[in-house]
């Protein structure tokens, strides 16, 4: 059976058809107009349009040999895409069938057949007009079709000329944001005769996906063609725009490159002739070279340093990495890793300088001149830690200072409060962007010494997150065993932390982490006394004061009186800065009087006081005149000193219900409750009716309700506010006069309680005559100045029976206050009449003496 034996024609349906003469020709229209019958050529990928011009390269495939057969038929080919694009080498070998190719492809002329050097050949055809395929002639060898030329239809509407004219001038303004294009192409575009061409030049240049060509191919309506030609050419003009902007600003940073680039080399050889020629890195390098060999660094850290200095001479100025290298070699050389400072030895100048800038702290001053004695008789100690723990205002940073000056050392104060970032103790790696060593290496660098007096301000503050612990980070730094190499993150080299002098500052001790605070050593600095803050204020506030706001001595005198007034009035704290703003605020009238010449001098007392400082702004706790059933009188610890505290209670009828109301703390409720199972387990030897607690309501009330309270110390007062109110028909009132604190257990033991000193002078300024307070606590009167409780009475508690005798007891209750005093007048006359007597006798043994 022969090739033509296998050959099947199909009609336009598929179906076979009867086969034709042997004779090809009869089934090709060889004239030069457009055929009926034409031979098909597979195109893979390309998508051609009526209007095109190209060259085709012809392998050793069917493809070659179907042009070839169609040259010697006459000059048209049909081109027509496949359906799907699956590779040239799969259909080399050959005939593709029917339904691997579109049913619309174009007419195509060949102009011109080439030899190519290596064996190919290539034709170049001439795309003249859209074919349709109606069916089949003949499937092998080749495709032969019967095929039609559907014309364009064009509606001419506003709308489509419309987008016509857009079209062309996207199209044109398109060629112009392309740069390098080829003038044939603008040329092809200035002749595009009407908007059925113009598709067809958008859809074959323009980079459209593989569908919508094949869409546009197959289109014949022309507006249809146009809405996508439209989108397409906007879409690629912003495109192009985009592109041109990008291409500029790369062009622009490279001539702006290029050209400090020639300038700098323009200056190098400028500087060569005028034999000036310098080379900043080389200069760099060589400055960080002498540093290095000059700062006397220790022989690890002037290895590490060498070595990053010959990376930095063999990387480029303008790298990344050479800023980053030379920052780091930058503060290696910059950190005294040897310069120190001499330690002054003169003790009597120490205490000095302690007495001139800060009045009283005698025991602190003391303990600060112990340090310094040590430090000079072995120099090379790893001591303690100073820590100042104390209220705010008392004086604890300008301690630092002072010693700083003691030691003719330098000073550098660091605040901890509120940090929360490791980082800012230990650095950054300097993996990260920014990173530098931490505030402690700041500090150093700063200073220029390794051994100065470093003060962590605030150190009870320190917080912690998910940025890391700095407590935690702090515990290498104070710890005198760990800071001879502490490990600086950035720096990543020991650094010996030994000679600095470190001092803490806090205001509560609790919240110190545990581990934190055994790594120092704590001196307390309690809150001023009155007399402190007036001798104070009287020294060193009102000249300061004066002089800050340019006043001279005569134009302005305060009154040693009215220093109190204005300490009880106008401030309420431990320390002095608010008795130094209401100075200040004085001294800033009085110079705005003196400045608009109203005055000329001003001597400020007691009565002028509301004038310059308007109305008082702090009231005390005042004692009753007259004795009352259920109420005691208590002492009380503040921040800002002592006070005392007048606790209340009542009973009414009710169902036992107990209430307790002040705004107390935990620990305070829990007094009240210890206090009254106290009293209900000894309610015979107190003589109370424990019926009271089912049938009657209690109440305990601490004033002033708004202020917050808690700690334990109030035991001792409440239990005797309510044995005087359940006393009964006793009627048991303790004195006004006598004030009260200690902790109260269970079994009646009195524990001793902190703030002695601050209770004792609160009560002493609210006139109280007789202080009880737990046995255990002794030894914190001691601490009182003697004037200050001139005439107060202390009774020492072990236990509450103690209190109990003196609050209530036979030696406490009024009537035997009365009656001790009654006694103690009688006593008071006949001593006084008996040396009457006494010195009447006298003269007249003296006369008979005489005799």
């Amino acid at each position: 059976m022969t090739d033509d034996d296998k050959t099947i024609l199909l009609d336009e349906h598929g179906n076979p058809v009867a086969k034709p003469s042997s004779d090809d020709k009869a089934l090709i229209n060889m004239s030069s107009e457009r055929p009926g019958s034409v031979i098909i050529v597979a195109l893979d990928e390309h998508v051609l349009f009526p209007g095109m011009t190209i060259p085709m390269v012809l392998g050793q495939s069917k493809t070659r040999e179907t042009l070839e057969f169609a040259l010697a038929q006459g000059p048209f080919i049909a081109l027509v895409p496949r359906i799907e694009t699956l590779g040239e080498d799969e259909y080399s070998d050959r005939t593709p069938r029917p339904d691997e190719v579109i049913k619309t492809g174009v007419l195509a002329r060949v102009l011109k057949m080439l030899n190519l050097p290596d064996g190919n050949r290539s034709a170049v055809v001439e795309c003249v007009a859209r074919c349709r395929i109606l069916r089949y002639l003949r499937t092998e060898p080749f495709l032969i079709a019967r095929a039609d030329y559907p014309p364009d239809t064009y509606d001419d509407t506003v709308e489509n000329k419309a987008m016509w004219r857009a079209s062309r001038v996207s199209l044109q303004e398109l060629f112009k944001e392309i740069p390098g294009l080829p003038e044939g192409f603008n040329v092809a575009a200035a002749n595009l005769e009407g908007p059925a061409q113009l598709t067809d030049f958008v859809a074959a240049h323009i980079d459209l996906p593989r569908q919508d060509r094949l869409a546009l191919l197959e289109e014949t309506r022309v507006e249809k063609r146009l809405e996508v030609v439209a989108e397409a050419l906007t879409r690629e003009l912003e495109l192009a725009r985009l592109a041109g902007r990008i291409r500029e600003d790369i062009r622009a940073k490279v001539e702006k490159t290029q050209r400090e680039y020639y300038l700098r080399e323009q200056l190098k050889a400028i500087r060569r002739e005028l034999g000036e020629e310098v080379d900043q890195k080389e200069l760099l390098s060589k400055e960080l070279e002498e540093k290095i060999d000059l700062e006397g660094l220790p022989e690890e850290v002037a290895e590490r340093a060498h070595k990053e200095l010959k990376r930095l001479e063999v990387l480029s100025p303008e790298s990344p990495e050479y800023n980053v290298i030379n920052t780091y070699l930058d503060w290696i050389v910059s950190l005294p890793w040897s310069q120190e400072t001499h330690d002054s030895e003169d003790l009597k100048a120490a205490q000095t300088i302690l007495d001139e800038d800060h009045y009283g702290l005698e025991e602190v001053k003391s303990r600060i001149v112990e340090f310094l004695a040590v430090r000079k008789l072995k120099p090379d100690q790893k001591g303690a830690i100073l820590c100042f723990a104390g209220p705010p205002g008392v004086g604890k940073t300008s301690l630092g200072q002072s010693i700083a000056r003691c030691l003719d050392r330098k000073f550098f104060r660091f605040s901890l409060g509120g940090m929360r970032d490791e980082a800012e103790i230990k650095g950054h790696r300097r993996t990260y962007i920014g990173a530098m060593p931490g505030k402690i290496l700041q500090g150093l660098k700063q200073v220029g010494v390794r051994n100065p007096v470093f003060m962590l301000d605030e150190i009870d503050k320190l917080g912690s997150d998910w940025r890391g612990d700095p407590s935690s980070a702090m515990l290498e730094v104070l710890d005198p065993a760990q800071n001879v190499a502490f490990l600086d993150h950035y720096l990543d080299i020991p650094f010996d932390l030994s000679h600095v002098m470190f001092i803490c500052t806090a205001n509560v001790k609790a919240n110190i982490p545990r581990p934190l605070l055994d790594r120092m050593e704590v001196i307390d600095l309690p809150g001023y006394i009155l007399d402190e803050k007036v001798a104070i204020a009287d020294k060193y506030l009102v000249r300061r004061q004066r002089e800050a706001h340019g006043l001279e001595q005569r134009q302005l005198k305060i009154s040693k009186s009215s220093l109190p007034k204005i300490v009880e009035g106008w401030t309420a704290e431990s320390g002095v800065r608010n008795l130094e703003r209401a100075i200040g605020r004085i001294s800033r009238k009085v110079a705005a009087k003196i400045a608009s010449g109203d005055l000329e001098s001003e001597r400020v007392t007691p009565n002028k006081l509301d004038e310059y400082l308007g109305k008082k702004i702090t009231y005390k706790e005042t004692l009753t005149r007259s004795p009352r059933v259920g109420t005691a009188v208590g002492l009380a610890w503040t921040p800002v000193g002592g006070d005392i505290l007048n606790i209340e209670t009542t009973r009414m009828p009710g169902k036992g219900i107990f209430r307790v109301t002040g705004q107390l703390g935990e620990v305070m409720k829990e007094s009240v409750d210890i206090a009254t199972s106290y009293i209900r387990h000894n309610h015979k030897r107190f003589e109370v009716d424990p019926n009271i607690f089912n049938k009657e309501d209690l109440h305990v009330h601490f004033p002033a309700g708004a202020v917050p309270k808690d700690g334990p110390s109030a035991g001792v007062t409440i239990t005797t506010a309510l044995i005087s109110l359940l006393s009964g028909d006793k009627g048991l009132k303790p004195n006004p006069r006598i004030a009260m604190t200690g902790e109260m257990t269970l079994g009646g033991e009195v524990l001793p309680v902190g703030g002695i000193r601050e209770k004792v002078l609160a009560a002493q300024r609210a006139g109280v005559t007789t202080v009880i307070i737990p046995e255990k606590n002794t030894r914190d009167i001691a601490e009182i100045p003697p004037h200050n409780i001139k005439g107060m009475e202390f009774v020492f508690a072990k236990r509450y029976d103690d209190v109990f005798k003196v609050a209530l007891g036979t030696e406490g209750t009024v009537a035997a206050q009365a009656s001790k005093r009654r006694s103690t007048k009688k006593k008071t006359a006949s001593k006084k009449a008996e040396s009457k007597e006494t010195s009447a006798k006298k003269p007249a043994a003296k006369e008979r003496k005489s005799r």
